[in-house]
């Protein structure tokens, strides 16, 4: 499978910094119970530099802690950044879901994930939006370094 390449993207290092220097409380789209998954290694990081993590999966109740939710529909509580890890054609539905509130400030798909329509969509709502990046990679980078 390729990926595409994005046609909607933040570049500007400063831009990234700002994000995660706003940013407070981080919707995990399949964030996995199983340690060895990308999608837990990153959300146990971005929980210990201090970001609220909110999982979003389809099974289990808690997941490092947290409260899971089936859906971000589900989720009572404000959202600053979804963070997805899961199939590309996943965020038009999600789009979608943030349409229908007024927290969510970023929508981040993760490294090989690409969805330029979605990322079209999430932009028009007036969304940051980051494509085909690793929020730990980036946060180790820009923050971290």
């Amino acid at each position: 499978m390729e990926c595409p390449m994005p046609t909607i993207n933040i570049n500007d290092a400063n831009l990234l910094r700002e994000i995660f220097e706003t940013t407070k409380t981080i919707a995990i789209i399949g964030l996995s119970p199983d340690p060895s998954k990308p999608s837990h290694q990153v959300a146990l990081y971005l929980q210990n530099v201090g970001f609220k993590i909110v999982p979003i999966y389809p099974k289990e109740e808690m997941i490092l802690g947290e409260k899971v939710y089936r859906s971000f529909s589900e989720v009572p509580e404000g959202i600053d950044m979804v963070d997805m890890f899961r199939k590309p054609q996943i965020a038009d539905e999600l789009v979608e879901e943030i349409a229908k509130r007024n927290d969510v400030k970023t929508l981040w798909l993760q490294l090989g994930i690409v969805n330029n329509e979605a990322s079209q969509k999430a932009r028009e709502l007036g969304l940051h939006v980051v494509q085909n990046r690793c929020t730990k990679i980036e946060h180790q980078r820009l923050v971290q370094s």
